[in-house]
């Protein structure tokens, strides 16, 4: 588990107990997964969860982190491909949603780019960083989702997600 903290100490990677992290390797090993160098050295890691019924069934990622020295080499696109799958194929899942603070540009971005687009806006999802012109954004997090085979009619996405606000009391 120490192994994680050089990756951990990026300003926008969440960190949680250690026992949060435990529960997750035990209920969803399979949603857990680690990029090491030859060395041993960790690259990056994905956790996620699979969650909700029915159509409403989905893999959720609760952290995607790659070390500086090791960005820009398509290693969080291919975790990320990679837990769509297992969410689809695992888990008959209909989409794959995801939340990231809504001033982290560089993330939107990325995750728009995989095929990410934002379902609604959730107030108050994260503590304040204290960063930006906008202290709300510093606050609020985008729910973002894309919509897996079994979603063919993509229920899972709307146009105006960013029009769309919701309190994060309203959130499961």
């Amino acid at each position: 588990m120490f192994k994680f903290n050089h990756i951990n100490l990026d300003l926008w990677t969440e960190t949680y107990a250690i026992n949060f992290y435990l529960g997750y390797f035990s209920r969803w090993p399979d949603m857990c997964a680690v990029q090491e160098t030859p060395q041993g050295r960790i690259m990056g890691y994905v956790m996620g969860k699979a969650e909700g019924a029915g159509t409403e069934r989905h893999g959720h990622v609760t952290a995607l982190s790659v070390a500086p020295e090791y960005r820009r080499l398509g290693l969080s696109r291919k975790f990320m491909a990679w837990l769509e799958q297992v969410s689809d194929e695992n888990y008959r899942g209909y989409f794959v949603d995801l939340y990231v603070r809504c001033v982290n540009i560089a993330a939107i971005k990325m995750y728009e780019g995989f095929g990410y687009s934002v379902y609604r806006r959730v107030k108050e999802y994260y503590s304040n960083l204290g960063l930006g012109l906008n202290p709300r954004d510093e606050e609020d997090g985008f729910d973002m989702r894309k919509p897996l085979p079994r979603d063919s009619m993509r229920r899972s996405v709307r146009a105006n997600g960013r029009d769309f606000t919701v309190s994060a009391h309203e959130v499961p």
